[in-house]
């Protein structure tokens, strides 16, 4: 079959000269459509599916301590949920020890990055009693391994943690940066680099850190791709509350977390029961009976 009968499906067979004519009739109409503008096309990277999301958590290299959180964080559920995919652009925040970056580090793959934020050191001492040594990262880093009975010993730092993980894993593209909350976006990637930001379970802290909330959604919303996403989880508060029991309960209302992130010019794209409890009462930080702390997921959407 040639060129034309591939391209028109059923179309004659003409002259060479008039084929050239359609063809070339094909092209112009072609060149004067709208084509979809790049900032509007989609992800130019897609997201694993459900079995390279279990390919992913199955890693023969993960620690015990990471496999034993999946079942409680749904891992498999929360990937899905964020859209990650091989390639990415990841921030972070407030990474902690690790346990949600390394996921997506190992989600990006070699060809993508994670950015795991925090802020910078304020205190670097751990004052450890006697036999005690500081928290260990998850795996044989010697780096961590204090003697017996010390007095104090640095403080393991999230970018610490961070960096013994991306050794301990080989996971070159997992990189700790310590920046304040308010510009957290490294500046090669602050005009729209990044795929995806996360923040897991830590907004409700910003309220009492005195972070300014407002500046960095802002920041964030910067530093996405337009249809780039912005994920968060969280402690669920009572309605009316805000943020004003973040020191006591550690938690913040959901429709207050929406209203300052929809502020900054997100867009609200999607919602997850994965971390709900309806059975919390959510008047307390640990509920009792002891069980789960309701919790939401929310994503949003930098417009195109």
């Amino acid at each position: 079959m040639n060129m034309i009968s591939r391209a028109f499906p059923g179309a004659p067979r003409h002259p060479l000269w008039c084929r050239a004519l359609v063809l070339a009739a094909g092209l112009v109409l072609g060149a004067c459509a709208s084509p979809t503008p790049p900032e509007r096309a989609p992800a130019s990277r897609p997201a694993w599916s459900q079995a390279g999301i279990a390919a992913v958590l199955a890693q023969s290299d993960r620690s015990e301590a990471d496999r034993a959180q999946d079942a409680r964080r749904h891992a498999a559920d929360w990937l899905a949920f964020v859209g990650v995919g091989p390639g990415m652009q990841v921030l972070d925040l407030a990474a902690g020890s690790g346990y949600s970056s390394e996921l997506l580090a190992r989600a990006v793959g070699p060809s993508g990055r994670v950015f795991g934020q925090s802020t910078p050191p304020v205190s670097s001492l751990f004052v450890a009693g006697p036999g005690v040594a500081p928290p260990q990262p998850p795996g044989p880093v010697a780096a961590f391994t204090a003697g017996p009975s010390p007095a104090a010993v640095p403080r393991p730092r999230s970018a610490d943690w961070l960096r013994a993980r991306s050794q301990y894993a080989g996971l070159s593209q997992l990189e700790p940066v310590e920046r304040p909350f308010e510009e957290p976006v490294p500046p090669a990637l602050a005009a729209g680099g990044l795929d995806i930001v996360t923040l897991m379970f830590n907004y409700h802290d910003l309220g009492h850190l005195g972070v300014d909330r407002a500046r960095m959604n802002r920041a964030v919303f910067a530093g996405l791709r337009p249809g780039g996403v912005y994920v968060l989880a969280d402690h669920a508060g009572r309605p009316g509350t805000g943020i004003s029991e973040s020191r006591t309960l550690h938690r913040i209302e959901e429709a207050f977390l929406r209203q300052e992130v929809e502020a900054a010019g997100f867009q609200w794209l999607a919602r997850s029961d994965l971390y709900a409890n309806p059975a919390d009462p959510r008047d307390q930080r640990s509920p009792e009976p002891p069980q789960q702390p309701d919790g939401f997921l929310l994503k949003f959407i930098k417009p195109w």
